[in-house]
């Protein structure tokens, strides 16, 4: 990141080295969320957000790895009962959210809505011109829709 940050202006905010600076850089794998409801939610990202199953246990604690259609970012859910489930639908919007790019912020939110998602809120337009809507997934879990004047990562 320090290369693509720093070639568009940015400046380094401290003397903490950026993991490319480091011997062994890391990418990540995967982030995990415990929910109450495996089936169902797996059932709703992978027919309303097209994510595909990449890896799953039958078995509890019935770990289900989602990839984006890159397949370079994949969520595992799980169900851990005797683990904390937190309550999603509490948070703010901007506490905790799920990004997804798309050219339609306003086409995407009817069609979740319609498919079960709650809407979040009005649209955002941000300093840089971007434009994020919310919508939360029946399980209370953000997902926030992303129109990007520039990506965040050239593909």
């Amino acid at each position: 990141m320090r290369y693509a940050l720093e070639d568009r202006g940015c400046k380094r905010l401290s003397s903490v080295p950026y993991p490319q600076d480091l011997i062994n850089p890391m990418n990540i794998e995967h982030f995990a969320i415990n929910v109450a409801d495996i089936h169902g939610i797996v059932d709703w990202y992978t027919k309303n957000l097209g994510l595909t199953v990449v890896r799953s246990n039958a078995n509890w604690p019935y770990e289900h790895f989602l990839a984006d259609d890159n397949k370079h970012v994949v969520i595992e859910f799980y169900q851990r009962e005797q683990q904390e489930v937190i309550d999603y639908g509490s948070m703010s919007v901007f506490t905790y959210h799920i990004a997804f790019a798309t050219d339609d912020i306003e086409a995407e939110i009817e069609r979740l809505v319609a498919a079960g998602g709650t809407n979040g809120g009005d649209i955002v337009t941000t300093p840089s011109g971007d434009r994020l809507g919310f919508v939360r997934c029946p399980w209370g879990i953000t997902i926030q829709l992303a129109q990007r004047v520039n990506p965040l990562i050239d593909a």
